[in-house]
């Protein structure tokens, strides 16, 4: 399983790695080394400096390219350098022509093991209108310790970066990308920019064809905007060894082996009986839990129970013909709480889904805190369970009986935990690892990017489209859920794991989806579809 490590415990693990006996210097020239391996450098280079350690992967870069001939060009925004960093600019130098119009010495061995004879120019940030003289553009501005705002001459080359039409490469992060969030600062004016992303918005940050994360992915990688501003990645070992805990990248390696032809010799007991509950005529509920119901069938259900409001009863019948309904007491389309249904409907029963489409009512409030109070089994709660659940004293969570699963957008976990929107952008992961261990509860965390922690283990969901963005695909993501809950956790996994196993299958079933349609065409219906080809794929050996 890939680790992410979060920005300090990349800086922690960062300084233990030198303190262990690795020279800094030694650190920067892999990193530089990786960097030139991973590209097919297409001349003319142009590599844009700040002043840290970030601009010194650049200036090892530089002397790489130069040994075999490749035009090269390093862009200052300033005369400041870290020491390890001005080591290697001072190796550069050796080679060096166009500072303030002289040349000078070139072709000086160092003990790096460095030569050639191809002359590297310098220049500064001021002496450009634009990068479009560049094939290649190699962002080295900023590292992962980014925060805040873009501001001055970064700012500025940013935008000529964004503006130029050269292949981008960006260094461990896209300058103005934060490693934690996946967020961008905002820009220092308002107003039109030349820095546009392939939707025409002005990003904030670098806008890569490619990012060589090193030593490990951070979170920002995959997180907010990350999918909006990188288009391919790839992480580049460098021998640093995290010292603090790791989050983890999920992916189809991790799920293969859950993933197994089933024998002959089982039924459908043994592969779970899961409930969803939900719906109400104001709520679209007969199409929700249809597509609800269908993707638990999809994802390996062994039997599919739909508790819904009776009036439902006959809108629903035509739409699901693999399940079983299980119609509860209403008032006009409004669940009414009734205990004995409630205990009949869960019984026997490894999972509920409950909340899509069912209201806000005092009803659906008893009904949730009966399942809390008394089922025994998984608890997923989603859409208008999460309203009704953030109006309850958490205390309810805490001392739940059953195992519970929340998986909220932004906006819904705004109203769980009291935070606003900015907080949890800008903090996604330590938002999410808070609540779960105050409650208790799983938390699925929606986003381009999925987070899904208990607090203790942390994984983050690389899968997902734009497409996604669409009314159902949430109900979707619950029945799958609801399905992989009730057998993967009997088969070696833990419950958090498969919860990030269901959120990944959503994930690429949606991104199948969307290759067969198109990101504005495409339905939640659409996502359903493709879950066998995902699973068909997990299958293989």
């Amino acid at each position: 399983m890939v680790e992410i490590l979060s920005v300090d415990n990349m800086r922690k693990s960062d300084a233990a790695t030198i303190r262990g006996g690795v020279a800094g210097k030694e650190l920067m020239y892999r990193a530089g080394k990786v960097i030139y391996e991973s590209v097919e450098w297409k001349p003319p280079v142009g590599i844009v400096c700040g002043v840290g350690n970030n601009a010194g992967d650049g200036y090892v870069l530089a002397r790489m390219l130069s040994d075999i001939g490749v035009e090269c060009t390093l862009i200052l925004l300033e005369d400041r350098f870290s020491e390890d960093g001005r080591f290697y600019f001072e190796r550069c130098l050796e080679r060096a022509a166009g500072i303030s119009g002289e040349t000078s010495v070139s072709g000086k061995d160092n003990p790096e093991g460095l030569g050639g004879e191809k002359s590297i120019a310098v220049k500064h940030l001021e002496e450009f209108e634009s990068f479009t003289e560049f094939k290649t553009l190699v962002d080295c501005i900023f590292g992962t310790g980014f925060k805040g705002d873009v501001r001055g001459k970064a700012r500025d080359a940013i935008d000529m970066i964004n503006a130029s039409g050269a292949y981008v490469v960006a260094v461990d992060i896209n300058s103005g990308l934060n490693g934690d969030s996946g967020m961008c600062g905002k820009s220092e004016t308002e107003g039109p920019s030349p820095a546009k992303d392939s939707s025409g918005m002005n990003p904030g940050c670098v806008v890569s064809d490619l990012t060589v994360s090193i030593g490990s992915y951070k979170p920002g990688h995959f997180l907010n905007m990350a999918k909006d501003v990188i288009k391919e990645k790839i992480n580049a070992d460098i021998g640093i060894e995290p010292v603090l805990k790791p989050y983890y990248l999920i992916g189809e390696d991790d799920l293969r082996p859950f993933f197994r032809e089933r024998p002959n010799l089982s039924n459908k007991g043994t592969y779970g009986y899961v409930a969803i509950v939900g719906g109400s005529k104001k709520y679209s509920g007969a199409l929700r839990l249809a597509a609800m119901a269908n993707s638990a069938m999809r994802s390996g259900a062994g039997v599919v129970k739909v508790g819904l409001p009776n009036s439902l009863y006959h809108d629903l019948l035509p739409l699901i013909l693999e399940s079983t309904l299980f119609p509860l007491s209403d008032d006009d389309g409004e669940l009414v709480f009734n205990e004995e249904e409630i205990k009949q409907l869960i019984s026997n029963v490894k999972t509920v889904t409950f909340g899509m489409g069912i209201g806000v009512s005092p009803e659906t409030s008893k009904c949730l805190e009966y399942l809390l109070k008394n089922y025994q089994g998984t608890l997923v709660v989603d859409a208008d369970g999460l309203t009704v659940l953030s109006k309850m004293d958490r205390d309810i969570l805490r001392r739940a009986k059953c195992k519970t699963v929340l998986t909220p957008h932004i906006k819904e976990f705004e109203r769980l935990t009291g935070l606003k929107k900015d907080e949890i952008l800008n903090s996604p992961v330590e938002g999410a690892e808070t609540y779960a261990l105050d409650t208790g509860a799983v938390v699925l965390l929606k986003g381009p990017s999925t987070v899904v922690t208990d607090g203790v283990r942390t994984y983050i969901v690389d899968a997902g489209c734009a497409g996604m963005a669409t009314a159902g695909s949430g109900d979707v993501l619950s029945g799958i859920l609801s399905a992989v809950c009730a057998y993967l956790p009997g088969s070696q996994a833990d419950l958090t794991f498969a919860v990030a196993a269901g959120a990944f299958i959503n994930g690429k079933a949606g991104e199948l989806a969307q290759q067969k349609t198109n990101s504005v065409s495409m339905i939640a219906s659409d996502t359903v579809g493709c879950i066998p080809e995902v699973i068909s794929a997990l299958m293989e050996s």
